[in-house]
């Protein structure tokens, strides 16, 4: 029925929700595009304006320096789809880093060395869900601390100097390749793929959105609440671990300087990827988009000789405009 029969006429009530329906719509689109289309409008800009943009070099060498964020953003994904955030990823990752290099310096294997600092991360990791989980005590609260503890921990251990990593096949891992892709775009592509199994896949997923869609109906469905939020800052704090393994291998070293950035950035492409900061809409596809938009935007920047100080000008503005889209997509 078009409308209501009143003493003032007929009412229309039903005629306005379908152009309503169709602004959703179109607002949804580019909420969950907005990534891929970002980054083909960067593509477009920077190939027109910088020759050397879009060189075969360039295009690998955007891949490597985007394998690093790649493997946090899948991390930091997990984490926001239960409605949580993890703070310390950052500096969980230069801890794992420099646990490496001195279990080097000290004449371990570098497969053992590795192993090592993958294994330290996952601790932070599992210490953030304990607390979280069982502590009760808010994410951003336990995840802030945590980023200052590693990042402390990281200087003590290494008494704030680098340690030098030279082993021939941990820096093959960087430079080496199949083809045209290298190695640490295998490694980064592999567990976007594997993330996407699991959280899209499997019971584990379920309940990981459902966690964080709606935590008290999740918990009256028989989900252990407690035990997903556990499990996925164990996943973020072994993706650190992995990632510190491949920006040693980059590096050559293990730096114990923080590198804020990477915590930024690997929330900025979850961000960009459609994925909602309160949870519940997870998606492992846009937060590699968005790593993929972040790198390439600074290294477009960089090509044109603009200055670093406004790169971070330029990636907060386009963080905010994704976040818009996702707001008045809900």
């Amino acid at each position: 029925m078009a409308g209501l029969a009143t003493e003032a006429g007929s009412v229309p009530v039903d005629e306005p929700r379908e152009p309503l329906r169709e602004r959703v719509r179109d607002i949804g689109f580019w909420a969950d595009w907005a990534a891929a289309i970002g980054l083909l409008a960067i593509v477009l800009v920077f190939g027109i304006a910088s020759p050397s943009f879009l060189t075969l070099g360039n295009i690998e060498a955007m891949l490597v320096s985007a394998a690093i964020l790649v493997v946090l953003a899948v991390g930091q994904a997990f984490v926001i789809s239960t409605s949580g955030i993890d703070l310390s990823i950052a500096s969980v990752m230069t801890f794992g880093a420099v646990v490496l290099g001195l279990l080097y310096a000290a004449g371990w294997p570098i497969l053992f060395a590795c192993a090592g600092g993958v294994l330290a991360a996952a601790a932070a990791g599992a210490v953030n869900g304990l607390l979280v989980a069982k502590g009760r005590v808010p994410d951003f609260v336990v995840t802030l601390g945590m980023f200052s503890a590693a990042s402390g921990a990281a200087l003590i251990l290494s008494d704030g100097q680098p340690t030098d990593v030279v082993d021939p096949a941990l820096l093959t891992l960087a430079s080496g390749s199949v083809g045209p892709i290298g190695y640490s775009v295998i490694v980064a592509a592999v567990v976007a793929v594997l993330g996407h199994i699991v959280l899209f896949r499997t019971r584990f997923g379920v309940h990981v959105l459902a966690t964080g869609g709606n935590a008290e109906g999740a918990r009256a469905m028989g989900v252990r609440i407690g035990r997903v939020r556990l499990v996925v800052y164990l996943i973020s704090g072994v993706l650190a671990g992995l990632a510190a393994i491949l920006l040693v291998s980059r590096l050559g070293a293990a730096e114990p300087a923080i590198n804020t950035t990477y915590l930024l950035n690997a929330i900025a492409a979850v961000v960009l990827g459609g994925v909602s900061l309160r949870g519940g809409r997870g998606s492992i596809a846009g937060p590699v988009l968005g790593a993929l938009l972040l790198t390439a935007l600074t290294n477009g920047l960089t090509l044109l000789g603009i200055s670093q100080f406004y790169q971070p000008l330029a990636v907060g503005i386009v963080v905010v405009l994704a976040a818009l889209l996702m707001r008045y997509q809900r």
